[in-house]
């Protein structure tokens, strides 16, 4: 390190001369003054020291400034997998957005307008959740899927018994199980049949005075097959007790490319009294967790002193109305694109990358987010060389494509089409060694 002398200290601008400096002055406004002069402060001690001239403490202020408050990155997600957990799942749609700028502001989350009075808080969430799936009587909003599954069993069966099959215990993600879950809320898990076959007689013959209810979790994360035997809603609501099933994947109506994927409307009809899933996931909304189902068993569940701990902010509620009341979301547009569509969205891209080694091929994309295990959707990738999976991490945004083959693929069945411009500009970009 050099040592600057007195003339050299001298020269080094005042920080309320650098802070009035336009382009300082306008990252002020949009990271916060405290980090910008925390950034200022910072090169003028350089340049005090020595080690950079009194003139470039602006443009090394500047540099030293993130490009957002946020640490979060934006990221294009070519890997195919539509609900990428490690990419937050679901993308949100633009009527999501449009309506997450109205609730960021001051807005009538809980309050009638009408009579100035207070409102009921998610009143147009449980209306767009009624209208989507008929068939339920009730509906309440939780933070996440897990947290709907736990108010349930803390509403209804603290002290008492949950029956639920052996081969339904499943982890939910990052070391979290149902059995503990389940068991947190103060109910106790009664077991039956073994991991690969369940019968109904072996429900029949655990039903008491102490059932609370009947638990059916969809095992959406892994298949099983071969020699097993599962029992379906229908018949297990005629045992005469409550039956509750966690769909998981927040699937509300059926789709044709997902037949064996539980959906909220199904097994309501099928004579479930509850239902517990996800926002996030296959309704393509904000991450919140949905009970569904008869009105009175709602009403209790909404009532239940834990419900506020767990309560949803006004940014998910109007995320998750404006999704399922507006136009397709991302989620459903993607599983829906043709794969002739898909071809001709990679072949446009492909066209705007003169003279580097891009090929358009045949890819397979999978649903992701636990849900569909084994569902192969087709769909279309670019192929480039193995060294532009680590260059386009690294780009603005940042591209997360798939490594297959000893190729580098980007998958476009998850890329929104809108993107496709944005995905041809940072693979031009990217700096790949020869």
């Amino acid at each position: 390190m050099s040592v600057a002398g007195p003339d050299h200290r001298r020269r080094v601008p005042r920080t309320d001369a650098v802070l009035a400096d336009p382009r300082i002055a306008a990252a002020a406004v949009r990271l916060g003054r405290p980090l910008v002069k925390r950034a200022v402060t910072a090169a003028q001690q350089r340049a005090r020291e020595g080690a950079l001239p009194p003139e470039e403490v602006v443009d090394a202020a500047l540099e030293a400034l993130p490009p957002a408050v946020t640490t979060l990155r934006p990221v294009l997600n070519a890997t195919g997998v539509v609900l990428h957990t490690n990419l937050g799942r679901a993308p949100l749609g633009a009527a999501a957005r449009e309506a997450l700028a109205v609730a960021a502001g001051t807005c009538d989350v809980e309050l009638d307008l009408a009579t100035g009075a207070r409102g009921r808080r998610g009143a147009g969430v449980v209306d767009a959740l009624l209208a989507t799936v008929p068939g339920a009587g009730g509906a309440h909003v939780v933070n996440n899927g897990a947290a709907a599954l736990a108010l349930v069993a803390a509403t209804l069966a603290s002290g008492r018994e949950i029956i639920v099959s052996r081969g339904e215990l499943v982890e939910i993600g990052d070391g979290f199980r149902i059995p503990d879950l389940v068991e947190s809320t103060g109910a106790r898990l009664r077991e039956v049949g073994t991991t690969n076959r369940t019968h109904l007689a072996d429900y029949e013959r655990a039903v008491g005075p102490d059932t609370a209810f009947v638990l059916k979790v969809h095992p959406s994360n892994f298949t099983v097959s071969g020699f097993t035997s599962a029992v379906g809603p229908a018949e297990l609501a005629r045992l005469g007790v409550p039956v509750v099933v966690d769909i998981g994947s927040g699937l509300l109506a059926p789709h044709p490319l997902l037949p064996d994927e539980p959906d909220a409307a199904g097994v309501l009809a099928a004579g479930a009294a509850l239902v517990t899933a996800s926002g996030d996931k296959l309704l393509g909304g904000p991450q919140a967790g949905l009970v569904l189902g008869d009105r009175e068993l709602v009403e209790r569940v909404r009532r239940f002193p834990l419900a506020r701990a767990m309560r949803v902010d006004k940014l998910t509620l109007a995320a998750l109305e404006a999704t399922l009341r507006g136009p397709v979301p991302p989620v459903r547009a993607a599983l829906d694109a043709p794969v002739a569509e898909l071809r001709a969205r990679a072949e446009a891209v492909a066209s705007r990358l003169p003279g580097r080694d891009v090929r358009v091929v045949d890819s397979e994309a999978t649903v992701g987010g636990g849900g569909a295990p084994g569902v192969v959707l087709p769909s279309v990738a670019l192929s480039l060389p193995e060294p532009y999976a680590a260059a386009l991490r690294a780009g603005v945004p940042a591209v997360l494509g798939r490594l297959e083959g000893g190729r580098c693929l980007l998958d476009v069945r998850a890329l929104a089409p809108a993107d496709d411009e944005a995905l041809a500009e940072c693979v031009r970009a990217a700096r790949v060694g020869s």
